[in-house]
């Protein structure tokens, strides 16, 4: 069972979703549940027989979903996905989930992460926009069976080594190794969105082909920015073309307003000077066009949920 226990929030309208509560759903603990200490930055799970009822909006994790046995239907951002026995399935932060169905065979193993355990693994380096691009049109992927005995071997090691924490040295083994996995599932992720690609530019008409393009320049130049541009409208400049038709074409083909990834990469260049430079509060801030250290600080307090300096304190690695 999911045994899952949730808060309650009000979201604004989704496609197909109307206002109404949205369960934002923490990992589950008890049987077949592995985590590091007591936090729920990093969880593994096996068994997960069941599927949750609602709708649901994880605010705090991405989940990749193993599915062992049967199958199951869901909306993921209004769109319809459908995962069968050994599919690959990750949930993005912030994305939307409901009408859940599932066979009464159905199976699966999570790892649930947050974005500080992905800094925590050194991969959130690794990760590209063009990466979130990809993932976000192509979740689903289908395994090979090389691919699953390599992910098997990587998951029951996880498994064995979140039971036996013994040593001083298991947080930092289970998160060697989750990198480690984490980096073959990325180029099993791009081998696989790489191919759906080639396929859909033979199939899609011209004008699905030139939006994907205005994508992928967008993606691109946000990447670029590390976090100095926050403006969607400067952004829509650069490509030559209106805030409006950039906002369009991202809610058409993504589900997503340009300001979530905008907001996504300032994140990420905001914390990575906060947890590998020695920069100051008043450097960090001029280095990404805030107006001042004030205002940079309370950014950090609305979207990091802590200070700038409490973030550093927690996580500070230094250069």
């Amino acid at each position: 069972m999911f045994n899952f226990a949730f808060r309650n929030k009000k979201n604004e309208h989704h496609r197909n979703v109307g206002i109404m509560d949205i369960q934002d759903l923490k990992p589950r603990r008890g049987d077949d549940t592995y985590r590091i200490g007591d936090s729920d930055e990093l969880v593994v799970m096996e068994n997960i027989g069941t599927v949750p009822s609602g709708v649901i909006c994880l605010q705090d994790h991405s989940i990749i979903f193993f599915c062992t046995e049967g199958r199951a239907q869901f909306e993921y951002d209004g769109n319809v996905v459908q995962i069968q026995k050994n599919d690959m399935f990750l949930y993005m932060a912030h994305s939307t989930a409901n009408n859940f169905m599932a066979s009464s065979d159905f199976n699966c193993r999570q790892i649930w992460f947050g974005r500080s355990e992905l800094f925590n693994i050194d991969i959130y380096r690794q990760i590209s926009v063009a990466d979130m691009s990809l993932l976000k049109l192509h979740p689903v992927v289908h395994l090979t069976d090389d691919d699953i005995k390599l992910c098997d071997t990587y998951f029951q090691l996880l498994c064995d080594r979140m039971k036996s924490s013994t040593s001083v040295l298991t947080p930092d083994i289970v998160r060697s190794l989750l990198g480690t996995m984490l980096l073959e599932l990325l180029s099993i992720i791009r081998h696989n969105a790489e191919q759906e690609t080639e396929r859909d530019q033979k199939e899609e008409p011209n004008s699905s082909l030139h939006k994907k393009r205005i994508i992928d320049n967008f993606m691109r130049l946000v990447e670029e920015s590390d976090g100095r541009i926050r403006r969607v409208d400067e952004f829509a400049n650069q490509l030559n073309i209106t805030p409006k038709y950039l906002s369009t074409i991202l809610k058409e083909v993504m589900n997503r307003r340009p300001s979530i990834y905008i907001q996504l990469y300032t994140l990420k260049a905001i914390e990575r000077r906060l947890r590998f430079t020695d920069m100051t509060m008043q450097e960090i801030s001029h280095d990404l066009n805030f107006p001042n250290p004030s205002f940079f600080g309370k950014y950090c307090k609305e979207h990091l949920g802590m200070t700038p300096l409490e973030y550093r304190m927690k996580y500070h690695r230094g250069t």
